[in-house]
């Protein structure tokens, strides 16, 4: 029941926040304005929510360490991207082709703000946290990282193998950040940090959703199987192995500071009475 409260509470404000951001996106100065607006109040309500259902304070939206744990996972967000990047024009997969806008940057800023601080606040700090209670962390990761790489396929130019680079880069890598801080600002950073520079600053499509216009004038051309074609670089195996490496980095950190939760008495016999014959 609880699960569901949360999901009904920040869901209603992602999709009219969203709605209203999608509305004004011709305009840049609203845009970000609306899209900064929009996170704001997705973790406002969730921790009342939490407060409310859970009888706990949020600790996992606290406002000690929020600033430099988003700096650090935008750094990283943005790096990782731009080692794609970087890896994608050494085989002549990406050019920049001059400067592009400023004005779809800034408005950049807002969307992505929100869209990541929703999604994070959605996946991980509700399903994932809650879910991981029951199951643990692996089984947890798995299921949150499955489904948020199947939210992607009602994306424009989506596919399953875009689905699967997600699921692995994105909803894998996310959640072991939860997991290795005990925080969403670490995840929400990186979050943001990838999708900006994804569309902010390198100009290319972010999960198939159509072309973007950021600082530079960049141009992705060459074989599908390498750039990601029409769903953008997350569809790129490069995209897909430095995430799974930086979910590998996360997990480890998550073990060796004691935060994985074990899989549960239950579900191991759950899942036992699910194999058996």
């Amino acid at each position: 029941m609880r699960l569901l409260k949360q999901l009904v509470a920040v869901a209603v404000v992602a999709f009219a926040g969203g709605a209203i951001v999608g509305a004004v996106q011709g305009n840049a100065f609203l845009t970000l304005v609306l899209g900064v607006a929009t996170a704001a109040l997705a973790v406002f309500v969730y921790a009342r929510v939490v407060r409310w259902s859970e009888r706990r304070a949020p600790v996992e939206v606290g406002a000690k360490g929020a600033v430099p744990a988003v700096g650090r996972g935008l750094l990283i967000g943005a790096g990782m991207f731009a080692a794609v990047i970087v890896n994608i024009a050494f085989i002549g997969g990406y050019r920049v082709d001059g400067l592009g806008s400023v004005t779809g940057a800034i408005g950049m800023l807002g969307f992505m703000a929100a869209a990541a601080v929703t999604e994070e606040l959605l996946f991980r700090g509700v399903l994932f946290r809650i879910i991981e209670q029951r199951t643990g962390t692996w089984i947890a990761l798995t299921l949150t990282g499955l489904l948020f790489g199947l939210m992607h396929l009602t994306n424009q130019h989506a596919g399953l193998w875009g689905a699967i680079a997600i699921a692995i880069e994105a909803g894998g890598m996310l959640a072991a950040a939860y997991a290795a801080t005990r925080t969403l600002w670490l995840p929400i950073g990186l979050h943001f940090g990838w999708n900006f520079a994804a569309a902010g600053i390198f100009s290319t499509e972010v999960s198939g959703n159509g072309a973007t216009q950021g600082l530079l004038n960049g141009v992705t051309s060459g074989p599908a199987l390498l750039t990601g074609g029409d769903f953008g670089p997350e569809a790129s195996p490069y995209a897909v192995v430095f995430g799974a490496l930086l979910t590998i980095a996360f997990m480890w950190l998550a073990r060796r500071r004691g935060n994985l939760v074990p899989l549960r008495r239950h579900a191991r016999a759950d899942a036992t009475a699910t194999l058996a014959p």
